[in-house]
């Protein structure tokens, strides 16, 4: 059995059109669903549960554009349709659809670096390594 090392920074990044814009250091996922429950009269409980659409929102921390994408012009502000890739050990978790919708710097003026963006997500994809 090959092991494999843990992932590092440049494990996690954003993409957009197929080239990587941007390495982040952590970042922190969540998933929510709009489940609903299904009454039906006479009944004290509910008699089933659907499931609703899903929704990912992620908390990206500190954010390094690629030089290549510094050359490009790349702005943190203008990405739209980007993803977000994070390779593991044994499978990648591919959060494609993304726009942010927050946020937020802290550093030197022009300087290619967010302290935190959060993303929402339109799709979730896990592939085994």
């Amino acid at each position: 059995m090959e092991v494999k090392g843990f992932p590092t920074s440049s494990d996690i990044y954003l993409e957009l059109e197929g080239k990587k814009v941007a390495v982040v250091q952590s970042y922190t996922a969540k998933a929510s669903k709009s489940s609903k429950n299904v009454e039906a009269f006479g009944e004290s409980e509910p008699v089933a549960t659907i499931a609703g659409q899903r929704k990912y929102v992620l908390e990206l921390t500190r954010l390094y554009a690629t030089d290549d994408a510094i050359s490009d012009g790349i702005n943190f502000y203008d990405l739209t349709d980007f993803s977000l890739v994070i390779c593991k050990p044994d499978r990648k978790i591919i959060y494609s659809g993304c726009e942010w919708s927050a946020i937020e710097e802290e550093g030197k003026l022009n300087a290619m670096v967010a302290e935190k963006i959060t993303v929402v997500a339109a799709k979730r994809i896990e592939t085994t390594a």
